[in-house]
């Protein structure tokens, strides 16, 4: 929408009652300045291949401790280095754990610890085979009677040694070779969500086994398999079914710390397992057990399916309420009293196993972490037989995760909503995991922000960052890596000094993230189906509407409150949305009536029966008696509501469908964006303010109108990179929704505090530049854009390159391009090999090409920083008053809610003044780089013709002089360094004065108070990553083994004993992530460097 001058009247009308207050607790507005240590976030701490030393424990928790990171999770991995001395669970070992929640405590840090070695999922070498993750093996013979079987039935599959029977079973040979389809995923011996039994369908009855025709032979089985049996007339299957581990390790574990996995649903086995793998640490850890090492934690499961427990027989019968021995034949796949009947014995089958799971393992685990004082964390989803949900439930702190690759996001929202419904403050994620093509030493804070705000959108408030792989070594950089994985945080990182303001920046996100309760219009049903996960709705999101997922369990308990749905932890939903199934136990059903006889909205299918065989058929009389009471006539085609008590259910309609047709308008709405605009976006109410998190996705500046579902409040901004808070200079009210207009520089975030108010607010409504919206960006319009050729690989090498051109072609939308280099295009035509992306385009008739490196993302055209400087803006002085700051001359017009108009013409702005001078440049000694350097004019450093300068990783700094003129000097002006573009972050220093850290664009600061008329001095620390100088490297020859995977060998002989490097080489890592010829990243300070002054006016 462009606005223009508004009438009086109108105006008045948006705004007149609008107050200010005291209204925000001291507390919070302190504790967002400064945030509390449970705000910091915690970082993995891998203990690579027993490489583990004293010193570097020590350091490494110092390190940490000085950048701000609240706490550290421990884990011993095996992830392909040479083995070191220390091996786990040695004396050795205990020892340094020790040290290391000694130091912990000194240094006021938190200590969680993986519970097993490797990172999935519960095992060691102390889990006997009868402790083990058990599944359902069977064999089976044919005979025929009449006779008298006496022999030796052949044992089922056996692993680890160890088996044990269940049941023999002999039955009339079914004719043909009718089976139970898809039994792996049915019989729980591997996952698939969801699974809703077959309806009955005809089965010759021939192809039947019948209950009524099964002989139990359990009884006559002697110890070494031998049975005597009188078969009877016919063709006869004696089916022997028993039980054996599945074979599953703890992985990826060293040696030492290997073992068989322990049965998920046995609480004896974890206790026996309790008492190998976390007893000994308590006993380490004395008296800051529960202190200071408060926290052990069960990592994503990645062991597998189990489908049977010693116990499990009488669990089923109390559970399920019937004995399952004469169904065990549907393990084996066998039909019996057909399909249906064995399909929803099936359905009982999984539905038993995920309970167990929940309590005998997820359950207990939190039961045992308690008795002892600790926190249990976990991340509850796999390729285990489980639900999600109602797994995560049972932690303390519920984690998701998420890859800088983009993947994962759904296990954050999954996390989240285990948060939101069962009453969890904290939600964690193992956070920017990174493959082999996305980490590589090559992350920075900048390029892992925007996924770190996603993550918060979507629900996460503490990032536990993946990973601090353990430094040994003090004098070795960059050191020890998790294998190929992860984005390297670490004291060995160039940037480690510089991290403390990201480290900040996190921190007041997630301090106020952890405040009051989420928010959200929608509850998603994910049904009493096992096992299952949460539902993931982003485009549901997209339209402005949030949500959560919810667990059979947690719907049980849920009330209605003035028509809204609302859980046990306090959240509320305007609207329930069911799972897409006609299969509903009737239980479940009657909850639901019941809630929409109380007022409940509740959307989705009609139920058509029971999908248990408990109290069947009776239960499906049950559930189409309570279908048809409740959803009526509805039958989601020709009718598609039907009002019940005080509620109402609807079929056939989409849920932001019946949320207008509820007069519930989106919580969010963003304007003036284009195709490519993406903004995140969270939403919390603490008392009576209402907080909204908003992140900028895309690497470009935005000029938005944000619409937020709130009205009667006055609004502030505050800014977690600085901890500034001020109030908001222009916002209004539409339809019952507050207006407020942002500027988001590239992946920019801000909060929106609205708060009561108490004091009448004359906000600005409108600001125009020479009749235009002066809020908004006009992005230059590329009329055509034609994507001649694209490839994708190492481009000098054909064989290895992949024509991606009509993949690019199928994505620009408005004349315009936004694409990441990624392996996404078109798969990795060049494994191990850094990547680049070439595009031969036509914009406007102009025929150009544009070379982008692996993970960086191409924008065609470039807005690049232009469209950051926009001709003016509104702010509040230090005085509390308000101001025009014009960095452009024109017309300016200011209009107040009142209707009172402010109009000033500026007829002229000093020209920037662009630093282009001469610069010097110093490294520090011992990398490859000359002293000093002198630039006649800025570059990348990357293209510098001195070797030692192009192939420099670390912090150069340089130093120029300049002049400014009087004029700039004083009342009614403001002056802004900008430093243009900067790989990756700059420390700056003017006339001697330190301004701090700027670790993301815009890398500007307004230095009016420290800037002099005449001769100013200018310093820039510039940091950039490790790439160059490994690539640099690459020159020299190698002298250390590598494997083909990019794996070191061996630790090498001059390594070891501490001998002088035999080559020029100046790095050392454990895996060599660059080949030499690799594409070189930009670097340094590259600007232009700029003074940009402003003219400021006072706003009446």
């Amino acid at each position: 929408m462009t606005r223009r001058w508004l009438g009086v009247l109108g105006v008045g009308a948006l705004m007149v009652s609008m107050v200010w207050a005291q209204g925000v607790p001291e507390k919070l507005r302190k504790s967002f300045l400064q945030p509390p240590s449970s705000s910091r976030p915690h970082t993995w701490w891998h203990w690579v291949n027993d490489n583990v030393t004293k010193e570097g424990i020590t350091a490494d928790l110092e390190a940490l401790a000085k950048v701000g990171v609240g706490g550290v999770q421990i884990f011993h991995v095996d992830v392909g280095v040479p083995p070191g001395p220390v091996k786990f669970h040695s004396p050795q070992w205990f020892a340094l754990f020790r040290h290391a929640v000694q130091e912990a405590a000194r240094l006021g840090l938190e200590v969680c610890v993986h519970n097993c070695a490797g990172w999935s999922s519960s095992g060691g070498p102390w889990v006997k085979p009868e402790h083990a993750m058990q599944m359902v093996v069977t064999s089976q013979i044919q005979v025929k009677g009449p006779t008298k079987f006496d022999g030796k039935l052949p044992q089922p599959e056996t692993r680890a040694g160890y088996y044990r029977d269940i049941a023999v079973l002999a039955f009339p040979t079914p004719k043909g070779n009718l089976r139970i389809e898809n039994l792996r995923a049915k019989a729980a011996y591997e996952r698939a969500n969801d699974i809703v039994p077959v309806q009955d369908k005809p089965v010759p009855p021939e192809n039947i086994v019948k209950r009524s025709s099964i002989v139990n032979l359990t009884e006559k089985l002697q110890p070494d398999g031998r049975l005597v049996f009188d078969v009877p007339e016919g063709e006869w299957t004696i089916l022997r079914i028993g039980h054996t581990p599945t074979g599953k390790d703890n992985h990826p574990a060293t040696p030492e710390g290997r073992g068989l996995e322990v049965d998920k649903m046995s609480k004896e086995a974890l206790n026996a397992f309790w008492k190998s793998a976390i007893e000994p640490l308590l006993r380490e850890a004395g008296h800051m057990a529960g202190k200071v090492f408060n926290d052990v934690l069960v990592d994503s499961y990645e062991v597998g399916c189990q489908n049977w427990t010693p116990k499990f027989p009488e669990e089923f019968r109390k559970r399920r309420g019937y004995d399952l021995t004469p169904f065990l034949p549907v393990l084996a796949g066998y039909i019996v009293d057909g399909v249906e009947i064995s399909e929803r014995f099936l359905w009982d089958f999984r539905r038993t196993i995920a309970d167990l799971f929940a309590e005998n393992y997820y359950g207990y685990f939190a039961e045992l972490c308690h008795r002892h004082g600790l926190l249990f964390s976990t991340e509850p989803y796999g390729n285990g037989p489980f639900e999600d949900l109602v797994c995560g439930g049972k932690a303390d702190i519920p984690m998701g995760e998420f890859w800088v690759d983009g993947w994962a996001f759904e296990t954050c929202k999954l996390a989240a909503s285990v948060a939101h419904i069962y009453g969890k403050r904290i939600v964690g994620a193992e956070a920017f995991t990174a493959s082999q093509n996305k980490g590589r030493w090559r992350t920075h804070p900048y390029l892992l922000k925007p996924f770190g705000d996603r993550a918060f959108c979507e629900g996460i408030n503490r990032l536990i960052f993946h990973t601090t792989a353990h430094q040994p070594w003090l004098n070795v950089f960059p050191g020890m890596t998790m294998g190929p994985w992860g984005s390297h945080f670490g004291r060995t990182q160039t940037w480690w000094d510089e991290a403390k303001a990201w480290a900040d920046y996190l921190a007041r996100c997630q301090y106020l993230l952890q405040q009051g309760t989420f928010v959200a219009d929608v509850l998603f049903f994910v049904g009493e189906h096992a096992p299952n996960s949460a539902a993931y709705r982003p485009d549901l999101k997209g339209k402005g509407y949030d949500y959560d997922a919810c667990s059979v369990e947690v719907l049980m308990r849920a009330k209605v409150r003035d028509g809204k749905v609302v859980l046990p932890s306090g959240t509320s939903y305007e609207v329930l949305v069911l799972p897409n199934t006609d299969a509903m136990t009737p239980q479940v059903l009657r909850k639901i009536r019941e809630l929409v006889f109380e007022g409940a909205t509740v959307i989705g299918t009609k139920p058509t029966r029971s999908p248990s065989l408990q109290g069947y058929p009776r239960c499906d009389d049950e559930v189409r008696r309570l279908a048809d009471d409740l959803w009526g006539a509805c039958d989601g085609k020709r009718v598609t509501e039907h009002a019940y008590g005080k509620g109402k259910v609807y079929w056939g309609k989409s849920v932001e469908g019946v949320l207008a047709l509820k007069g519930i308008l989106p919580d969010v709405e963003v304007r003036n964006g284009d195709a490519f605009t993406a903004i995140a976006w969270i939403h919390r109410r603490i008392g009576d303010l209402d907080l909204y998190f908003v992140a900028n996705q895309r690497e470009r500046w935005e000029a938005i109108e944000g619409v937020f579902r709130v009205k009667g409040k006055g609004v502030e901004l505050w800014h977690p990179d600085t901890g500034e808070m001020e109030r908001a200079v222009a916002f209004w009210e539409e339809e019952g929704r507050t207006v407020v207009p942002l500027q988001l520089p590239p992946y920019g975030s801000v909060f929106l505090v609205f708060r009561p108010t108490e004091m009448p607010v004359d906000s600005v409504v409108v600001f125009l530049r020479d009749g235009e919206n002066a809020w908004r960006i006009e992005r230059p319009k590329a009329s055509t854009l034609q994507i001649r050729r694209a490839i994708y690989g190492v481009l000098n090498d054909p064989s290895k390159t992949v024509d991606v051109t009509e993949r690019l072609r199928s994505m620009v939308q408005e004349g315009r391009l936004i694409v990441e280099a990624s392996n996404r295009l078109a798969g990795d035509p060049a494994p191990f090999i850094v990547k680049q992306l070439r595009v031969d385009y036509t914009i406007n008739g102009e025929e150009r090409t544009v070379i982008v490196r692996e993970g960086e993302v191409l924008q065609i055209p470039d807005d690049g920083d232009r469209l950051a400087s926009y001709p003016a803006e509104l702010r509040w002085d230090e005085g509390g008053r308000l101001v025009l700051v014009a960095w452009q001359a024109g017309n300016y017009g200011v209009q107040r809610a009142s209707g009172k108009r402010f109009e000033v013409t500026v007829p002229k702005v000093p020209e920037a003044l662009v630093l282009a001078g001469a610069w010097e440049v110093r490294f520090p000694p011992g990398w490859g780089a000359p002293e000093r350097v002198l630039l006649e004019r800025l570059m990348p450093l990357s293209e510098h013709p001195d070797s030692g300068v192009r192939y420099f990783s670390g912090t150069a700094t340089y130093a120029t002089e300049f002049e400014v003129p009087t004029d700039w000097i004083g009342a009614g002006k403001v002056v802004v360094l900008d430093l243009g573009e900067i790989r990756h972050i700059a420390k700056v220093r003017l006339n001697g004065v330190p301004l701090g850290v700027l670790w993301k664009p815009p890398f500007r600061l307004e230095v009016s108070r420290w800037i002099k008329a005449g001769r100013n001095r200018l310093e820039v620390q510039v940091t950039d990553t490790w790439v160059n100088r490994l690539i640099g490297d690459e020159e020299f020859p190698d002298d250390c083994e590598w494997n083909a995977d990019g794996s070191l060998r061996a630790f090498p002989r001059w390594f070891l004993q501490g001998e002088k490097r035999p080559t020029g080489r100046r790095t050392f890592t454990t895996w060599k992530h660059y080949r030499k010829g690799d594409p070189l990243e930009r670097s340094g300070l590259i600007g232009p460097v700029r003074l940009i002054v402003g003219m400021l006016y006072r706003v009446p």
